[in-house]
């Protein structure tokens, strides 16, 4: 598919802000959610599973930062440990829980991934989800849990941020490690 242009600065209009209704939706175990974005997480493309799933026309998305699905009961510890890992050049696998525009959330587990230009230089990001089992999600969401009531403890997003990816780090290394081999603990263990 081809990959749709952002539209003219003056054409993007805001968002309103999309509270969550408490529905969860999925999706096929055989269904991908991609999208593609610039190095700042401007989304360049998103397929239509992910216009499907995530209740937002092409032209709602194209454009706009992928942070626009971004659940507010999601730790940004994640988030932070996502961009980390993409500035090292590295992959990511992650859990995440997603808002649809229609407020309903969707869990998904993202792989992202740098996309490179033919010079080697990162020119953007591409991330293919799928969907995560049920006995996954129920092992992760104590987890991000923790980390939100850690995050609500401070006065200031980068307080909050710095405070919970030190529990994040805590955490996982006590159960595997790193965390890397905490997510593909959760993996083998949803695979089972």
């Amino acid at each position: 598919m081809p990959v749709s242009p952002a539209p003219p600065r003056a054409a993007r209009t805001a968002h309103p802000v999309v509270r969550p209704t408490g529905e969860e939706r999925t999706f096929a175990a055989d269904e991908l959610i991609v999208s593609k974005t610039d190095r700042r997480g401007v989304i360049t493309y998103a397929n239509d599973v992910f216009l499907r799933v995530s209740a937002y026309a092409r032209d709602e998305v194209v454009g706009q930062p992928h942070n626009l699905i971004r659940h507010p009961e999601m730790p940004r510890a994640v988030f932070a440990l996502l961009w980390e890992t993409l500035a090292a050049g590295r992959e990511l696998f992650a859990y995440i829980d997603n808002l649809a525009a229609d407020g309903a959330s969707y869990w998904v587990l993202a792989h992202v991934t740098p996309s490179y230009g033919p010079d080697g230089a990162v020119v953007g990001y591409h991330s293919s989800r799928r969907r995560p089992a049920p006995r996954a999600v129920e092992r992760l969401r104590p987890l991000y849990r923790q980390l939100l009531a850690e995050e609500r403890r401070h006065p200031n997003a980068r307080a909050a941020v710095d405070a919970s990816s030190a529990l994040l780090t805590e955490l996982v290394a006590a159960q595997a490690g790193s965390y890397d081999e905490f997510i593909w603990s959760v993996i083998d263990a949803e695979e089972r």
